[in-house]
């Protein structure tokens, strides 16, 4: 009821501005129409004008009525520079800030519990660097301060805080308005306007914002880099740690604009992706797949059978692809390119420096003008009892160890449902491991749609895979050469006895050992970073899965572009991180890709959406590849074809997706993708028959009932 008060008083405060036309008041020619009016009663009583005037634009700016600007050059014109400077700021000030408590009050609680999720990054912002950020929006007079006042009262700044920063950042802005409010109660005609000290008044209205915004990057970089000594000159332009997806993108990026780039790796060129993960699991799923082939070869018209064969022959023909696919991003590759590629362990001794140990033995320091960390992540390793007695593997460490093999572990426990844990899980069942997979949550996959989940766990299911879902590993326990994990399950225990164990979890950011805590480089399980990928200091920049948000490789590529790019050229142009569209791929049979948002996201978010789906089993290339299972769904705008998310289930959905994936990043809608000619008959169709079902659904039934009548009429 208090609200509703409020916002009743609030409603007739701003009809009763407008309809005794008071806002008339508020415009240039109001101001000059009645200045000389207001120039005799501020002769006559100076100090209570001067009160009814504060009283008035705190009153206007509270409301978030338009004419403050107006008002701002009344005051030049009234009172001069020094009392209409002084009379304003703090009326503004207090004005804004009562704004802000009034959309506080109103609508935080409202906003927050609505879109918590999306404002979380906001809101850790605020936290962070709210001051900061607040008063660099202070400082650009052309930005609408009444949005200011009303946006940042949704947010979590204090308001003590907003006033101020508030008080302090618009003043700069409030002398130049007054200032040339004074010239503007000078003018006796319109050619006065000419007048230079007017100009320069505007002039300086335009130039301020750009002068004030440096003036706060050098503030705020003394502030950062204070008690360190910036070299007088640099070894390199550029220092790239670590030559995973980022890394090895930045240098070369790097490279190839002729800037001095060292890349410094203290292990395998390539990162996780080559050696651990992608590369060698795209590798293993290709040979489980072809010996899932094999056992249902009647699909296809032919004789079924057991596939026989040497694991070792398996895991040789991975460690094969691999060593394939290393020139790519070899040392001698990228040296050829003109990068110094330094083999050894980095550390962070200043923002400028870094001490590298080298594998062949001793110590080097290097220093350079922007530094690039792109260490990665590793798998990470729950905190289980009695597991390093039983002993685990993870995907950095399977590869190795499994090639000694002479055959599969005949029981595998892989613990985690999500992409890794399933594509491993999979494969190995495929290969002929009794495999068991726990998840602790209710179902596989869960940062998908729920059918998609049910879908691809019925799928590893089909192929023996056990999922424990709802389970909770407690414990790990051996006794002779047996081994034992032992899961709860609705507060009953069971045992699960196997050969080999897969952590399969998550993987967590490479952090230690870089000197980020010596130089206090805030951390929250990955670098903090702002929209530039720039950490505490602005010359070093995080990319990859060590900054998150996303642990893909080829989003660590396309961050490395921006943090390249900023790094060796942020001084003139600096480029923010774009997030919107990124797609992903869990490489389970059959595949499950996705870009934007799902079903499941929009839901939590309370987006409104439409839904379109294409089952595959209508596919004519589906159904001649015996593979005729899963679907394309696609979200757009209520009544609109723009796309807001795309999941595909089915063979080749990874690469059915980079149709939509353009779509989206360049705007075009379903009716683009329907107007597109596809081979027929190819799986990317697909995408061209879900555009027609959405084609459908917004087909425009009145003029196709003319158009009925109209046929009916040529028949006679």
């Amino acid at each position: 009821m208090k609200k509703i008060a409020l916002l009743v008083l609030i409603a007739a405060l701003a009809t009763g501005f407008f309809y005794f036309d008071l806002h008339q008041l508020l415009t240039l020619e109001g101001l000059k129409s009645g200045l000389v009016q207001f120039e005799e009663w501020q002769a006559e009583r100076p100090f209570l004008v001067g009160g009814v005037f504060l009283l008035l634009y705190v009153i206007v700016t509270a409301l978030s009525l338009p004419g403050a600007a107006i008002m701002t050059l009344a005051a030049g014109a009234l009172f001069g520079l020094a009392w209409g400077t002084l009379i304003v700021s703090f009326a503004s000030s207090i004005g804004a800030t009562l704004a802000f408590l009034v959309s506080r009050y109103l609508l935080q609680d409202t906003v927050q519990k609505r879109f918590g999720e999306r404002l979380k990054a906001i809101n850790e912002g605020i936290e962070r660097e709210g001051a900061f950020y607040l008063f660099t929006l202070r400082l650009v007079p052309i930005f609408p301060f009444f949005l200011i006042n009303l946006l940042m009262g949704l947010t979590t700044i204090r308001a003590l805080t907003f006033y101020w920063v508030s008080q302090i950042g618009m003043f700069a802005g409030t002398l130049v308005y007054v200032n040339a409010g004074t010239q503007l109660g000078q003018l006796e005609s319109l050619s006065g306007i000419l007048s230079p000290s007017l100009l320069l008044s505007f002039v300086l209205l335009g130039v301020f914002p750009l002068i004030a915004k440096k003036i706060v990057d050098v503030v705020k970089a003394r502030r950062v880099y204070a008690g360190f000594t910036k070299p007088k000159s640099f070894d390199r332009n550029l220092i790239v740690i670590g030559a995973g997806a980022g890394g090895l993108v930045s240098a070369y990026i790097a490279a190839t604009v002729k800037a001095k780039v060292t890349l410094i790796e203290a292990h395998k060129m390539g990162g996780d992706c080559l050696n651990y993960g992608c590369v060698p699991s795209k590798a293993l799923i290709k040979s489980a797949k072809v010996a899932h082939q094999m056992r249902h070869a009647e699909n296809y018209g032919l004789n079924s059978s057991e596939p026989t064969f040497s694991f070792k022959k398996v895991m040789q023909r991975i460690h094969d692809v691999i060593a394939k696919i290393e020139p790519h991003d070899s040392v001698e590759r990228y040296s050829k390119m003109g990068v110094d590629v330094v083999q050894g362990y980095a550390k962070l001794i200043d923002p400028w420096t870094v001490e590298i140990q080298l594998n062949d033995g001793g110590t080097t320091r290097l220093t350079a003008r922007s530094i690039v960390l792109a260490t990665g992540a590793r798998p990470f390793v729950p905190d289980l009892p009695g597991l390093d007695e039983v002993g685990y593997y993870t995907s950095d460490t399977m590869w190795e160890a499994f090639a000694k093999f002479d055959e599969p572990p005949k029981r595998l426990v892989v613990l985690g449902g999500g992409p890794i844990g399933c594509e491993l899980a999979q494969s190995f069942a495929r290969l002929g491991s009794t495999v068991t997979q726990v998840e602790r949550s209710a179902r596989i996959m869960g940062r998908e749609d729920e059918e998609v989940s049910v879908l691809a766990q019925e799928s590893l299911r089909q192929d023996g895979v056990n999922i424990l879902t709802s389970h909770n590993a407690l414990r790990c326990e051996k006794e002779g050469e047996v081994k034992r994990l032992i899961v709860e399950h609705d507060g009953q225990e069971s045992v699960v006895e196997f050969d080999a164990l897969i952590c399969a979890v998550g993987r967590e950011a490479r952090l230690e050992g870089y000197g980020l805590e010596n130089l206090g480089i805030e951390t929250k399980g990955t670098i903090v970073t702002n929209d530039y990928l720039e950490t505490l200091y602005p010359n070093i920049f995080a990319a990859g899965d060590v900054a998150g948000p996303y642990q893909f490789t080829h989003v660590a590529a396309h961050q490395a572009w921006y943090a390249a790019v900023n790094a060796l050229f942020g001084s003139f142009k600096k480029f923010r991180v774009d997030y919107r569209v990124i797609p992903w791929t869990t490489f389970v049979d059959p595949e499950v890709a996705r870009v934007g948002l799902s079903e499941q996201d929009a839901k939590e978010k309370g987006i409104d959406y439409e839904m379109v789906r294409y089952d595959l089993d209508d596919l004519d290339r589906a159904i001649a590849d015996s593979a005729a299972k899963g679907f394309v769904k696609v979200l757009t705008v209520p009544g609109k074809d723009k796309i807001l998310g795309v999941t595909i289930v089915g063979e080749h959905a990874g690469d059915l997706l980079a149709e939509f994936v353009l779509a989206m990043k360049h705007g075009l809608g379903l009716n683009k993708v329907l107007g597109t000619i596809h081979t027929y008959p190819t799986w990317a169709e697909a995408n061209k028959y879900a555009a027609g079902e959405w084609k459908r659904a917004h087909a425009p039934q009145r003029i196709l009932n003319w158009l009925e009548k109209y046929h009916t009429w040529r028949r006679g």
